[in-house]
Order: C-alpha cells, then structure tokens, then sequence
C-alpha cells in the first residue's frame, strides 16, 4: 500500500534556520485510499520516522507544506501551447507582478484557469532550503512541497480560511493564496467590501474545536458580518490532516514547487514509468535469450573445434609432411589432390580400355562362359564396343560391373537371346 506523509513546520519560516535536531512538525499519514491512518503535532524527524518503522511503513512519499508567504501567487497569460515555448515566456509574463528580480526567483507552473496560468514564485535560496529541510528522510521520498494555504478546500464562489492559532491561511477563488496575522483577519474580510472589488464575498472559515469557539474578532465587525456570507466549520483534526486531505479531491489545483531544477520523486517520473514492469520483463528474457545463444554458440564452436581436430588428424597421418594444411583450407587442398591425381592417371586410349577389359574378362569367366565376337574402337568418342556371346546375361553383369567398378563407364546393350547363349553388345569409355 502507498502512503503518503504530509509534513508542515510547526515553527514556520524558522524552520530553515533551526538544526534538523531542533525542528518540529505537526503531520498527518494518508494511504492510499485517502484516510487519515495516523497523526502527530510538534514532532521532531527522528520521532516521525520512528513512528513509521514502528508500523512497518517502507518506501512512502513525503509532501512537505512551507508557509503561505514564502511563496507569491499569480498569474501568466500565455497564449502558447507547448511545454517548452510556455517555460520560455513564463519570466517575462510575471516580472512585472513580482516585486524581487527575476533572476532570484524559482517560478512554479500550475493549471490553466479563467485568468490564464497559475505560477508560484519563490526565492531559489529559500526553496533550496526547504528542500533540504524535506530531503534525507529515513524510507521516504519527496514528492513536492507546497504552500500550505494552497491546499485549503476550494470554493469557486469565496473564499476559504483556516485559523491555525496565530496564523490564519487564506484561498481565493481564483487559486490564489496568502497568509495574515488572525488578529488582522477582520481588516482582510474589509478589504472585500471595498467598493469596485468584484471579489467574491462569501468565506468559508474552518475553526478547531467545538461550535461556539469563534475568534472574537469576527464579532467586532458587524458591518463585515452582515454583508459577508460566512460559513463556519469546525473540526476536531489539526490543520495538517485537513490541507492533506483537502488535496486529496481530484479538484485540487496546488502548484507543487518541486519542478525544473528542484524536480525530485514522483516529479521526475518518465513517460515510461507505467511500462517498467513490461521493460523489465522483456530485458530479463533478452538476457536469458543471450545467455542461451552464447551457451548453444560455446557448444558448437567447442565441436567444431574437435572436428576439425579429427579431421586434421586424419589428414596428418596421409599427408605427414604437409604443414601449410589448416582446417581453413583443407577441403580445397584435398579436392586439388584428388584432381591432380585424376589428372595424372592413365589415358584411356585404345590399349588402356582394352587392358581394363580384358582383366576383368578374365577374372569373370575364365576365358569360359564369355566369347568375344568383334571389337570396334572410335578414337573420337574414346568408346571400345565389343561384340560378345555369353551363357547367361549374369555373366555379361558381372563383366560390366567390374568395370564400372575400376572406375570406368561400362554399358550393355542390343541384348538378343539366342538357342543356348546370349548375344550382346559391351560398350567401354572413360566416364
């Protein structure tokens, strides 16, 4: 299950001042479904994340809320589209509503609404602290940092308020955020009824505690009451749990600080993040594809390697005083012999075939069982055709293969049976 903490300073600016040691938060533990698991007010970090580990909770993501004046609202007309042109023209759309130099400003992009963008500004040395002041917790990871009265509920009529002691965090209707002393509230609710203020004048203001604890000071200004429409509601959680869950709703338009180059976490999440696992299963089955195709390569290289060992082995034992030989070139060297040997045998001429013929004439019949008729021999085709008698065909077989089997091109044709012997015609070449 994910959880996710949200942490708020309980001594606000100071925060960045204080050794982590002496720092103290008031949180709230969300999981995934959006509940509030747990809670704790004035904090250290080391008690935090000890409550964690107590519960077994690993690998959660860390909001860290700063105070609402640390970073400035407004907002950006941009007519572009893209990324990276809206990231170009967001400076000079709001120097002019920013009273520090530009240069020294971190700038926040947030969604677009009636008015154009939304933009957080803050201090870049100051957001360089808070984001150490988040950073380097024990199992968590920062996922942004926000402006705490940007994450009270929204009203798109009104305005929304939350007094948290001292301080109290303020949201337009708009989006925009500020934080007031709560002793200076009343002159806030005034400043509505300034005539030519289109802003809206209705205020929801979320108290702590029961019904009937209202600050004194929103009863000194009767005017203010009779003409602001104020809706009280009252909790019994610290203001922490009610900004976490408020950013829970799928409406919550809070800009997160953590971008450019302060993007850490979730943040800086690719576009292919969703396909990690897929990615991962498909680089393990390439592994283990290589793996194989190496294996099966060792394997049949390794016998290649003894076949050619063998047959370089037999090779030697023939050829033992060839040295230039190598399995690379054997073949061919073995086919040039066989030719050279082919080459250099004897001519099949008249005399040669005739001594062929005769040879085997001799080992088939014995000068018995085959008679010689006639002999003819073209020189041109290189054929001695011999006109021959024999008892039985098998003898006439036996004849030609014996010569075909000297390697020489032996047919029997015209066969004619005749009373007692058979008559037929023994044709010899070269092949």
């Amino acid at each position: 299950m994910s959880y996710r903490l949200y942490v708020r300073s309980v001594s606000g600016s100071v925060a960045v001042e204080q050794q982590p040691g002496e720092r103290r938060y008031s949180w709230a533990l969300l999981d995934s479904a959006g509940h509030c698991q747990t809670r704790g007010e004035a904090d250290s970090q080391d008690d935090i994340e000890q409550t964690l580990a107590q519960n077994a909770i690993e690998h959660s993501l860390l909001i860290g809320l700063i105070p609402g004046d640390e970073a400035a609202f407004c907002l950006a007309n941009i007519p572009a589209k893209q990324q990276r042109f809206i990231a170009q023209a967001l400076p000079y759309a709001v120097e002019e509503q920013l009273a520090q130099d530009i240069e020294t400003l971190h700038l926040a992009l947030g969604n677009h609404g009636d008015q154009g963008y939304r933009v957080a500004a803050i201090d870049r040395e100051r957001m360089a602290n808070w984001v150490g002041v988040y950073s380097g917790w024990r199992d968590l990871t920062l996922s942004g940092i926000y402006a705490d009265a940007s994450l009270l509920p929204p009203r798109a009529d009104g305005w929304s308020a939350c007094v948290d002691g001292e301080v109290t965090m303020l949201l337009g209707p708009a989006g925009e955020w500020l934080s007031v002393q709560t002793s200076n509230l009343s002159l806030f609710l005034q400043t509505l009824l300034v005539p030519g203020n289109d802003a809206a004048t209705a205020l929801t203001l979320y108290l702590e505690g029961q019904a009937g604890d209202e600050p004194s000071l929103l009863m000194t200004n009767r005017v203010a009451q009779d003409e602001i429409e104020i809706t009280t509601e009252h909790f019994e959680r610290l203001p922490v749990e009610l900004l976490a869950l408020s950013h829970q709703h799928p409406g919550a338009g809070a800009i997160n600080l953590c971008q450019g180059n302060f993007a850490t976490g979730p943040a800086k999440k690719s576009a292919l993040t969703p396909w990690r696992p897929l990615i991962l299963v498909a680089a393990a089955w390439l592994v283990l594809q290589l793996s194989l195709e190496t294996g099966l390569g060792w394997y049949y290289q390794n016998q290649a390697d003894n076949l050619n060992a063998q047959a370089m082995s037999f090779y030697r034992q023939a050829f033992p005083d060839d040295r230039r030989t190598h399995p690379g070139n054997a073949r061919r060297v073995v086919e040039g012999q066989l030719r050279q040997n082919a080459d250099s045998g004897p001519s099949l001429n008249f005399i040669t075939l005739m001594k062929f013929t005769g040879q085997q004439y001799a080992a088939v019949s014995g000068s018995n069982g085959i008679r010689f008729n006639s002999l003819n021999y073209n020189q041109a085709r290189g054929e001695l055709v011999v006109d021959l008698r024999a008892d039985s065909y098998d003898l006439m077989s036996r004849l030609r293969n014996g010569l075909a089997a000297q390697g020489l091109d032996a047919q029997i044709g015209s066969v004619v049976n005749e009373a007692g012997e058979i008559r037929g015609r023994l044709t010899v070449s070269g092949g």
